[in-house]
């Protein structure tokens, strides 16, 4: 099922994204809908890659001996 939606742009580029839709034989609808896609399936890539190096640290320092302190210590030592 398809709806209808209404986008406001500078007139510059709606007719730069009108010439451009009508050299590509497309519209502007199936253009603004492929970079509707495009975006929504690369926040899922992004999404999947942010848990996967979550999940590889997740319980990493679960045996280790560290403290509050230990992090402080670090931060000292970094910035100060």
């Amino acid at each position: 099922m398809t709806k209808k939606i209404t986008l406001y742009s500078d007139e510059e580029l709606i007719r730069d994204i009108k010439a451009l839709a009508k050299k590509n034989s497309t519209s502007v609808s199936q253009i603004v809908n492929d970079f509707f896609k495009a975006l929504l399936l690369e926040e899922q890539v992004n999404k999947k890659t942010k848990a996967t190096i979550t999940n590889k640290l997740f319980g990493i320092l679960k045996d280790k001996e560290i403290d509050e302190s230990d992090y402080k210590e670090f931060l000292e030592k970094k910035y100060l």
